[in-house]
């Protein structure tokens, strides 16, 4: 075997990089295929000046067939992660070290679980680690960081001392629903109503929802959707991860993975959410609005998704990071994991220390939330 490091995903045949990530999940998570992290490189949204700079592993044979990857990036930052180090980095470097640069495995701006390490084999996954950690050894950097993990990969990061850290979403789960009511029937009285009621608000303007897949998505439906995700950044996060262009490179190169929900109002779009669709996962991404009507965020992002799993008969719907008020719209929370390699021995002690102290409060608060779920009880 040998291994490689490419600063360009373009140097990997999409074919290649998609067996491998398949391989992995049993099926192509959206956002591990070479179709969307192409896009994002692509596009100018992932290189060294936005501090992503990409440094794919590449595990390859004798006969120059490529057995795994690892879709990993040299950071200048913690921004667009979703698993919170700043708290690491300025103990860092109040110490006197130097936290940034460090290697990332992740997907940049989105909070999803998936695999890191891209192999057929399972006897391969030690081996990239190995190589990763080997990567960054090279590059002399504090750390190397792999978010949202699979749990299949936890004993493998385990049996190399990574330090392992949890954190919570919500999910909706799929219960075998025939329909929306069926899952409605499954809350308690008082959650079914406010449901029930929040729809109906939603679209009291003369609203109409339009669910857009495929070849039915347009540019002009980028247009109006770009729109609406400059407007929730720049509320929220003070500068958009994303440019105009990558929606276009990721509809060209992922369609049949894309489901975009629009509000229209007088003919004219108001609002939009975009979802990636798995074999049984639809992902829930980003929204934005150029008018505020009173829960059309929750029928948008929420409601809609719901609908369309039961329908396509989808067994789960991730709704992004955080949000507790998922909890009364049927979203349950559910633990995430990371991995963490730390080159100062006297840092990860320390670290390691508090990660398991963090793990017990994740629980408790997981166990704490769970009890206000919207389910009927017993």
């Amino acid at each position: 075997m040998e291994i490689f490091v490419t600063d360009n995903i373009s140097t990997i045949s999409p074919v290649d990089w998609d067996r491998c990530a398949k391989a992995s999940d049993n099926e192509l998570n959206p956002f591990c295929s070479h179709g969307f992290l192409s896009a994002l490189e692509e596009s100018g949204c992932v290189n060294a000046n936005t501090g992503w700079h990409p440094q794919h592993i590449i595990l390859q044979d004798d006969k120059g067939i490529i057995k795994g990857l690892v879709p990993l990036y040299l950071k200048s930052h913690s921004q667009g992660e979703y698993v919170f180090d700043h708290g690491w980095a300025n103990a860092y470097e109040q110490a006197g070290g130097h936290y940034y640069p460090k290697l990332q495995s992740s997907i940049p701006f989105s909070p999803v679980t998936g695999p890191r390490l891209f192999c057929e084999e399972e006897k391969l996954k030690p081996l990239l680690l190995e190589a990763a950690i080997n990567h960054a050894k090279s590059l002399g950097v504090s750390s190397l960081h792999f978010t949202f993990i699979k749990d299949n990969e936890i004993d493998v990061m385990n049996s190399q001392q990574l330090l392992h850290r949890q954190d919570q979403q919500f999910h909706w789960f799929n219960k075998s629903y025939g329909s929306f009511n069926d899952f409605l029937d499954t809350l308690s009285s008082r959650k079914r109503k406010n449901i029930i009621k929040e729809r109906q608000a939603a679209v009291v303007n003369d609203i109409k929802i339009e669910i857009l897949t495929s070849s039915e998505i347009t540019e002009l439906h980028w247009d109006h959707y770009f729109e609406f995700y400059l407007n929730t950044s720049n509320k929220k996060w003070g500068r958009p991860y994303l440019n105009r262009e990558f929606f276009s490179l990721m509809q060209e190169k992922i369609a049949e993975h894309v489901i975009l929900i629009m509000a229209k109002r007088e003919n004219k779009y108001i609002a939009g959410a975009l979802n990636l669709k798995g074999n049984d996962i639809l992902y829930g991404r980003y929204w934005g609005a150029t008018e505020y009507h009173k829960c059309l965020h929750f029928e948008l992002c929420y409601y809609q998704a719901i609908d369309y799993a039961i329908k396509n008969k989808m067994k789960i719907v991730e709704a992004g990071a955080q949000g507790d008020h998922k909890i009364s719209r049927g979203y349950v929370p559910v633990a995430t994991n990371s991995s963490h390699w730390i080159e100062n021995p006297s840092f990860k002690m320390a670290l390691k220390k508090f990660l398991a102290q963090e793990r017990k409060a994740v629980e408790r608060e997981i166990d704490y939330l769970s009890t206000f779920t919207p389910f009927k009880k017993g």
